[in-house]
């Protein structure tokens, strides 16, 4: 595994038209799937789950978001003690968030109806590579 994940830093800008929020830099070529995600409140915390094949990308598209991510060596058994990185998402900046294969994440809303979306490079069902995990799974703390 030698991807980690990072952000691809968006930008807005604004004039007496409006704003204008862009992410230049991202590119979507790899893309088969996009969803949504919506927990039912900021205090649920929805998490492990992640894939030794398929990428996730994420962005913010209402209100804002803390993703955990922690790459997994052996997915049949994996290690309690691990170094977790922490990002946050918020739709005011769109940015988005690239998580390559090898990882679990855990998402959680800072802010009540916020929604995070989701993105792919496997349709539905094109693979079998969904991995979870209780979310108490993992002891360290998080490595910002």
């Amino acid at each position: 595994m030698n991807k980690k994940p990072k952000i691809v830093q968006g930008n807005s800008h604004s004039d007496e038209r409006g704003t204008i929020v862009f992410n230049n830099d991202y590119n979507a070529e790899e893309i088969k799937r996009i969803y949504f995600i919506e927990n039912k409140d900021t205090t649920f915390i929805r998490g492990w789950q992640g894939h030794q094949i398929e990428q996730r990308w994420f962005s913010s598209v209402l209100g804002s978001f803390k993703i955990v991510t922690i790459a997994i060596t052996d997915w049949d058994n994996p290690s309690k003690t691990v170094v977790k990185k922490e990002f946050i998402l918020n739709a005011s900046s769109f940015d988005v968030l690239h998580v390559p294969n090898g990882y679990v994440t855990s998402i959680q809303a800072l802010e009540e109806k916020s929604r995070l979306m989701a993105l792919s490079d496997y349709g539905l069902g094109e693979i079998q590579d969904e991995y979870r995990f209780p979310i108490d799974s993992f002891l360290s703390g998080t490595k910002k």
